[in-house]
């Protein structure tokens, strides 16, 4: 019988893989947590988030250099607090709906079969959008529109569907809106951070 210790080891590896990538790690633990049966009980469930401070700290680590700039620059910088401005009307949309709709998501569509039809619709819609001839207007992360932030939060909202990737919901708006794929894949990076500190802290 495999041990906790184990299946702790495999939850972790699925966390760290899938969460740099378009599709959906909360996605893939769910399915493993079915597949290891690990119940519905709350320890599980809860471990599944806190892992996920593994994923911020990558984040941070990667992109020290840069967030030490805009941490320093939040009271003498307006480049930087426009930024932060940025990132904080992002994170506003997924706030208020998981605030007002969280008990009904999870009540209601946390199971496999949601899962796997968001994977393969997600998987379906970046295939998509990577075919289509977009015109960049926006190639620096840190200086989009302020409505454009906006929108790639309401986007991030997507996301809050199991299965529906995070990063690929608001990569997918970013570049829809009109950033290039570094762009939107960084400003994505950035967006994590408030978001799975929120889940975390809560």
């Amino acid at each position: 019988m495999m041990s906790d210790a184990v299946r702790a080891v495999i939850l972790g590896i699925v966390e760290g893989v899938t969460e740099f990538i378009p599709v959906s790690s909360t996605g893939h633990l769910l399915l493993a947590e079915r597949f290891f049966d690990l119940g519905e009980g709350p320890f599980w469930k809860s471990f599944a988030i806190l892992i996920q401070l593994g994923a911020i700290l990558a984040i941070v680590a990667l992109y020290f250099s840069k967030l030490w700039a805009i941490a320093r620059g939040m009271f003498s910088d307006p480049a930087a607090q426009r930024f932060v401005i940025g990132v904080l009307v992002a994170f506003l949309p997924a706030a208020v709906v998981g605030a007002i709709a969280g008990s009904y998501i999870k009540a209601f569509l946390f199971n496999p079969w949601v899962v796997c039809f968001s994977l393969i619709v997600g998987g379906a819609i970046l295939l998509w959008v990577d075919q289509l001839d977009l015109e960049p207007q926006e190639h620096d992360a840190t200086t989009f529109p302020l409505p454009m932030y906006l929108w790639i939060g309401v986007a991030q909202c997507i996301s809050m569907i199991p299965g529906v990737s995070r990063s690929g919901a608001t990569i997918v708006g970013a570049m829809l809106l009109g950033a290039d794929k570094r762009a939107a894949a960084e400003f994505s990076f950035f967006l994590a951070i408030p978001t799975m500190v929120g889940a975390f802290v809560y």
